[in-house]
């Protein structure tokens, strides 16, 4: 709830540059770089990316992207960062319980046609411009275990823009209808 509602990871904006967001996640996590140009790190759950010009040029912060659907594989899967921060994380996020915690708190989201419809549903907070994705059929039809569930968040991503949303809009708008709200699942605890 906290990234959703302030676009940051404890405080990490996808602006940062690679030694700010190491100053907030820890010095654990895995290195990758396609060409020179691109580069991410993934801090367990949370991955940070950057770009730049060239090899002369500064890392520029790109975006963040929180692989939600990793938690179904139980283990070291969460920053020990984050862990220390909320605790023990369950193994699946439920949509539906995520966005009334979130609307209790007078932070709502927005439904956004995808290219990913109907396998998945994108919402998206205006304020904080983070994006949510949400498992809406099993992969390759058969629910296995360690996969999300139907009514999982599969990532929660930052930043996309309203120009992003709008150009989804009017690329995707007619062509996939989002779930209703009576398919997103139920709920269960209140603790998100």
């Amino acid at each position: 709830m906290g990234v959703i509602a302030s676009g940051t990871v404890l405080g990490a904006k996808p602006t940062d540059t690679p030694d700010q967001v190491t100053a907030i996640l820890g010095s654990d996590f895995a290195e990758n770089t396609l060409d020179g140009l691109s580069m991410w790190r993934d801090y367990g759950m949370v991955e940070f990316f950057w770009g730049r010009e060239s090899r002369d040029h500064a890392w520029t912060g790109h975006h963040f992207t929180l692989q939600v659907h990793r938690l179904s594989a139980g283990g070291g899967t969460v920053n020990r960062v984050i862990r220390e921060r909320y605790g023990r994380f369950d193994r699946h996020l439920r949509y539906d319980k995520l966005e009334r915690l979130l609307t209790r708190r007078g932070v709502h989201m927005e439904d956004v046609p995808d290219s990913n419809a109907p396998a998945y549903t994108l919402h998206w907070q205006p304020a904080s411009q983070v994006s949510v994705m949400v498992c809406r059929s099993h992969e390759r039809g058969v629910p296995r275990r360690g996969s999300a569930r139907i009514g999982d968040v599969y990532a929660v991503s930052s930043s996309m823009s309203a120009e992003q949303v709008a150009w989804y809009r009017s690329r995707y708008g007619g062509q996939n209808a989002l779930v209703p709200s009576d398919v997103r699942g139920s709920g269960g605890r209140d603790t998100a």
